[in-house]
């Protein structure tokens, strides 16, 4: 284990390689079977079981933890004020640029947390579901700031953050369709009563602001864990090219698709565009909005050129 040199930014974390965080998946389950790994990654991330074993199993195992000492905590502190209120449950953020892999990360932790006795009940949510509409988007004339803060409705995710932290179930998300790129109106998830809440999206971890009050307020303050995928953000436009490619032989392909204009452009063509979208949204997003929240986070894990993790930074505690 290796400390951060002192006048590191992220002195108040631990840094460990990836053959030190390997080495602890030895004392942890691995309940996924090779097909259920296949099936969770996503386009354009290719996670494995070795890197399953190597790296989630032990985030995993560090996750119980830090549930298990929730649970401990709310017992005592409940026998102490004499009351009999439920626990609430444990919310998880998992933050990231547009193509690094957090909705694998996501998916892969959903279901191996599912596969400890104390956490059977685990909802996955994606802040994707709280962007406004494009209609409302265009109206602002910010349709080419999507996925940026202001393209997605706060006050609605802070209030469905609220009724989690204060366990009040089922809740309904906005449901958003990633063919048509836009909310769908007459549908919803319904999110049920459980043992751990994870929420992906690129600005969870944004610094508190101003709410409608006056008073400051973030989608962070009901975290009890969070996570940072992390990488060059040259390997990730990289990546964003290699997938936006892929979309374009397959989803692009839907005459409803929102990018289906895509569909019949020359390979070089393609990469010309992908380029253009990650260079004038993805990338300064990245830089201004996304990246600096990065010392938010709880883990870091940190992704080499081929997508497989090299290092993981740990808060201390």
């Amino acid at each position: 284990m290796t400390q951060f040199p002192a006048t590191n930014p992220l002195d108040p974390f631990l840094y460990l390689t990836r053959d030190h965080w390997e080495s602890l998946a030895t004392s942890t389950p691995l309940p996924l079977t090779p097909h259920e790994v296949t099936e969770l990654s996503s386009l354009g991330d290719p996670i494995d079981m070795a890197e399953v074993d190597a790296v989630y199993r032990p985030l995993s195992a560090l996750i119980q933890m830090h549930v298990e000492s929730a649970l401990r905590r709310h017992v005592r502190v409940s026998d102490f004020l004499k009351t009999t209120e439920e626990h609430t449950p444990f919310v998880i953020a998992i933050a990231g640029s547009v193509a690094v892999g957090k909705s694998s990360v996501a998916r892969l932790l959903q279901r191996l947390l599912q596969r400890w006795p104390s956490t059977p009940k685990v909802e996955l949510v994606t802040t994707d579901g709280f962007l406004f509409p494009n209609a409302v988007l265009e109206k602002r004339g910010i349709m080419n700031r999507k996925g940026f803060p202001e393209s997605y409705d706060r006050r609605a995710l802070l209030r469905f953050m609220r009724a989690v932290k204060a366990g009040r179930f089922p809740q309904e998300v906005p449901y958003y369709d990633h063919v048509t790129y836009d909310i769908v109106d007459d549908r919803v998830q319904q999110v049920q009563a459980c043992d751990i809440v994870i929420v992906e999206g690129l600005n969870v971890l944004q610094a508190p602001r101003p709410d409608a009050t006056g008073q400051l307020s973030a989608v962070s303050d009901y975290f009890d864990f969070s996570i940072y995928v992390d990488a060059d953000i040259d390997d990730i436009r990289s990546w964003y090219v290699k997938r936006f490619l892929k979309l374009q032989q397959t989803a692009f392909v839907n005459p409803q698709s929102y990018f289906s204009r895509y569909a019949d452009l020359s390979v070089e063509q393609a990469k010309e565009i992908a380029n253009k979208i990650w260079s004038t949204v993805n990338a300064p997003n990245l830089s201004i909005n996304v990246e600096p929240t990065r010392s938010r986070a709880t883990v870091i894990l940190r992704k080499g050129e081929n997508h497989r993790m090299e290092s993981v930074y740990l808060r201390k505690s």
